[in-house]
């Protein structure tokens, strides 16, 4: 059997419109090989929390330039009572140290900032995605 390739949305919540940045992602991860679902700016947590389901999404990456990075423990909370837990979530953009150690407390796997290197990334997607499958365990036959 196949293995499918990681299921990836990249989308920004909240009200940062600022998505240069989650758009080079979003083709980085493309040339990679992986399905990349991106969304435009705005998204509310409903709506990408849907979207996961629907698209059979494994990580969630969340671009933030301007603050917006401070409602992903929202999102972290709405993915919980979705039973999406096992989906994991990175974070990219400008983010305070000390606003790291609480995305990280509440569930987030990674935060990558200005300046990481795109093989980094991939790299670390495709683990999240890995990790995600055997979470599912035998829920994952798709």
């Amino acid at each position: 059997m196949a293995v499918r390739p990681p299921r990836v949305i990249v989308t920004k919540i909240g009200f940062d419109g600022h998505d240069r940045g989650s758009r080079v992602i979003a083709a980085c991860l493309r040339d990679a090989g992986m399905e990349v679902i991106y969304t435009p700016p705005w998204q509310e947590i409903s709506t990408v929390v849907k979207l996961a389901i629907e698209e059979d999404a494994e990580v969630i990456g969340i671009s933030s330039l301007a603050t917006d990075h401070l409602i992903v423990p929202m999102l972290m909370s709405a993915l919980k009572e979705a039973g999406l837990s096992d989906i994991q979530v990175i974070v990219g953009g400008i983010v305070p140290a000390k606003d790291e150690a609480k995305l990280l407390q509440c569930g987030v796997a990674k935060v990558f900032h200005p300046g990481a290197s795109l093989d980094d990334i991939v790299a670390e997607v495709r683990r999240l995605a890995t990790k995600c499958r055997e979470l599912q365990g035998e829920k994952y036959e798709r």
